[in-house]
């Protein structure tokens, strides 16, 4: 089943035979069948229904998240990708070269500090500034993989983990790919809902995973005041592993509200790839004490480090001031706010706090994505970042020009009509 789904021949979503109906066609014993879809689960292949039955994972974890994409058409634009302006991202071979060169003088060798130095100094300044509890620093391959070692740092297969619903598709199927239950948690343009959180920690689970800034698809922000109420329902449930992502660090002019601090396990974790460039795979992330040390040991059995060359090119990005980021969050702001502006006029509602993507509840998903392919705009199936809200379409704005605003307004308003009244989530 599992060649299968990789190869394309089950497809997502698609239903498998009941365990006692497989046994008896394949001779074997029904157990044998519960103990393979068992571990199918737990690798992130398949679900179960209840009564429905099981079916292949609308995104399983043996299949690359291409799936779910839309094909641009000869001439189109493509404002699907998530991706941030290549115009906006500042020149990596200076920072390079000078990280070369730093290394040739001295080079880095087995045992060395895993973290340079001048780079934990910066960041924690910087997560000084914003009010991040002080906590030992490392540094990873990007926000996913912090993610990812901060879960196996603490669950266990089967442990259930609040997630942001819509959000972040790669976090929606990393979490059960670990054997892990998502918990759908609603979120407005504040962030998570704080009531539905506290429902998530009451039935049972044992994480929670945060967008500070800049949330994907929504563009939500967390504020003060929601950062307030979330901490509050944390107090009630202190063992609950807290992870706050703020992938937005550089690229949005609104100020981080960290949850962190109320739970006896919580990371925070700081990527350079919307700022700086998603090939540089590097993030920092801190943490209590017991968490860093625990993702910092699993880390030397594996990969042992992040190159200290990306690890100086950072540094270098960031003393050089390479990336004026209030002028990147204001060019992101202005072409986020003009679509939503446009779009208002033309009586659709649409979501977008933060960031560089903007979110559009709509009644009917495909039908939406094909007209407005029709009229040449590929933009994001909602499916990608859901679970249990209803659908949606997810704009980039990384690229749009003053004069792209008024025609893609006016096609999404063709596309989507009549726009649903009822916010996302």
């Amino acid at each position: 089943m599992e060649r299968a789904v990789g190869s394309g021949e089950l497809r997502p979503g698609q239903p498998l035979p009941p365990m006692r109906e497989l046994a008896a066609s394949l001779g074997v014993n029904p157990n044998t069948v519960a103990a393979a879809y068992r571990t199918l689960r737990e690798r992130g292949v398949i679900e179960t229904a209840g009564r429905r039955g099981s079916r292949v994972r609308f995104k399983p974890a043996t299949t690359g998240r291409e799936e779910l994409r839309v094909e641009v058409p000869a001439g189109g634009r493509d404002l699907s990708t998530g991706n941030p302006d290549p115009a906006l991202l500042p020149r990596l071979a200076p920072a390079l070269a000078a990280a070369a060169q730093a290394g040739d003088r001295e080079p880095v060798l087995y045992g060395d500090d895993p973290v340079d130095p001048d780079l934990a100094r910066i960041a924690r300044a910087d997560l000084d500034a914003d009010g991040v509890p002080e906590g030992p620093l490392t540094v990873t391959s990007g926000s996913l993989d912090a993610v990812e070692r901060v879960l196996l740092a603490h669950l266990k297969p089967g442990d259930a983990v609040a997630v942001e619903d819509p959000g972040w598709g790669s976090t929606l199927d990393l979490v059960p790919a670990l054997g892990l239950r998502t918990v759908a948690v609603g979120v407005d343009d504040e962030g998570p809902r704080a009531d539905d959180l506290r429902r998530a920690l009451e039935s049972g689970a044992r994480a929670v995973i945060v967008t500070g800034r800049a949330q994907n698809p929504t563009g939500a922000s967390v504020s003060a005041t929601r950062a307030r109420a979330l901490r509050a329902v944390l107090r009630e449930h202190p063992q609950t592993l807290l992870i706050e992502d703020d992938h937005g660090h550089g690229i949005v002019d609104l100020p981080l509200h960290p949850i962190a601090g109320v739970t006896t396990h919580w990371a925070l974790v700081r990527s350079v790839a919307k700022a700086y460039g998603p090939d540089l795979r590097l993030a920092v992330l801190t943490g209590d004490p017991v968490t860093v040390d625990r993702v910092r040991g699993r880390q030397r059995l594996g990969p042992g480090w992040v190159s200290h060359l990306l690890q100086r090119a950072v540094v270098r990005l960031w003393t050089d001031g390479a990336v004026d980021r209030a002028a990147v969050a204001a060019a992101y702001r202005s072409r986020r706010q003009a679509l939503i502006d446009a779009l208002a006029d033309r009586g659709v509602a649409a979501h977008g706090r933060s960031g560089m993507n903007v979110w559009i509840p709509v009644r009917d998903e495909t039908g939406a994505l094909a007209r407005l392919l029709q009229s040449g705009w590929a933009v994001a199936p909602g499916a990608r970042f859901r679970l249990d809200t209803p659908p949606g379409i997810r704009i980039t704005v990384s690229t749009l020009t003053v004069h792209d605003i008024a025609p893609l307004a006016e096609a999404v308003a063709a596309a989507v009509r009549p726009s649903p009244a009822r916010t996302y989530g």
